[in-house]
């Protein structure tokens, strides 16, 4: 992969994360980081469990350098932010999706090298560790923090629905266009070999996705989690930060090990997305998603559910009251659209609040509406 399309890779996989991170309520998102549960869960799968998983299979399968240490990569690796793209299609919990992601990239700093380090070493020559490509590594996990810290800043800054519609628009938008760039890219590369491969190298690539899901889900349901927020911790633990693998496979092999290398991230990601595709459409018909199970397929993953309950649980109206004494009262009242809140303009053809009060003080404003 060439500079200018690496570059291209880390643009698009910022405006996703951005896109994704800028959707959530942060009331909702401040929510989730004291969701001790889920956010243990996540970090002991990402950094315990799926490492270890990948150590088994390598070690029981007898992969070679360029498949092992490549899923090594992977098993290792933190939350691909396409997981927050997979909670927000689906309408899971995505503000606990993004919580997670950004917890668990902001710790691979540390645990990524740490893990690599021991279950590398255990199986291959010492000198293995020391040809990978560290700075790759770190490249990605920053532009995924820069992604999110700046989304979720914007999104507090801005307040506003329509904000969060359109961030959502276009985090689905880089998503897809990540997706085709991905397909394009690799299409380019020595990875015809990915579909004449031994069978262990598609068991062993397949099982880590496979093993995630049900781990995390059996983990999340015992822990009594919401019904979306089992879906986001099982999408996370699903989905890896593949765009890792692939920068490791491109840096630290070259001709027939640099394709078989590659292979690895690339059929992981189909495996992962047929795995949550099945998984998702699943939760959503039993009803564990935001979305109702008896909607159309096509609105539920163009709908963004998030920002619709955000909406609904915010008041109808607002109406605001200023003035001094009870003569000189003045109000305006802000309904809810889609779009945020918006001047009433009927309040001019009926008997405001702000006169009602002013007559009877005594008197209570509307159920529906809130005085400032």
């Amino acid at each position: 992969m060439s500079r200018l399309q690496e570059i291209g890779a880390h643009v698009l996989l910022f405006f996703l994360v951005f896109g994704m991170s800028a959707t959530v309520d942060i009331p909702r998102m401040k929510k989730q980081m004291r969701n001790r549960s889920a956010l243990l869960i996540g970090i002991a799968l990402q950094f315990f469990i799926l490492p270890f998983v990948g150590f088994v299979i390598v070690r029981l399968l007898n992969l070679s350098a360029p498949l092992g240490i490549t899923l090594l990569v992977v098993t290792s690796s933190p939350g691909g932010s396409y997981s927050n793209w997979w909670c927000s299609l689906f309408n899971a919990e995505l503000a606990l999706s993004v919580t997670m992601t950004g917890l668990s990239t902001a710790l691979s700093v540390i645990m990524l090298p740490v893990n690599l380090s021991i279950y590398v070493a255990s199986i291959y020559d010492g000198d293995v560790v020391q040809s990978l490509n560290w700075f790759s590594l770190i490249l990605s996990l920053v532009v995924v923090i820069t992604g999110i810290v700046s989304g979720v800043l914007s999104s507090a800054w801005q307040n506003s629905t329509r904000f969060n519609l359109r961030a959502n628009q276009m985090g689905n938008l880089a998503g897809v266009s990540l997706v085709l760039y991905s397909a394009l890219v690799s299409s380019s590369s020595q990875d015809a070999s990915l579909w004449n491969q031994d069978p262990s190298f598609y068991i062993g690539v397949s099982l880590p996705a496979i093993f995630g899901v049900i781990i995390a889900s059996q983990l999340a349901s015992r822990a009594d989690l919401e019904k979306p927020e089992r879906v986001a911790v099982a999408v996370e633990a699903c989905y890896q930060n593949t765009g890792i693998a692939t920068s490791v496979a491109i840096t630290m092999f070259e001709g027939a090990d640099e394709a078989t290398a590659i292979g690895v991230p690339l059929f992981y990601g189909i495996v992962e997305m047929v795995v949550l595709a099945i998984y998702c459409v699943a939760c959503w018909k039993m009803g564990w998603t935001k979305a109702p199970a008896d909607e159309n397929i096509c609105t539920v993953i163009t709908t963004s559910y998030e920002v619709e309950n955000a909406r609904l649980d915010s008041p109808n109206a607002i109406e605001v009251v200023h003035g001094q004494g009870d003569e000189d009262l003045d109000n305006m009242v802000f309904t809810q659209t889609n779009e945020g809140y918006k001047v009433d303009e009927g309040q001019f053809e009926e008997t405001s609040n702000a006169e009602r009060i002013s007559n009877d003080p005594n008197r209570l404003p509307a159920d529906d509406k809130e005085i400032i």
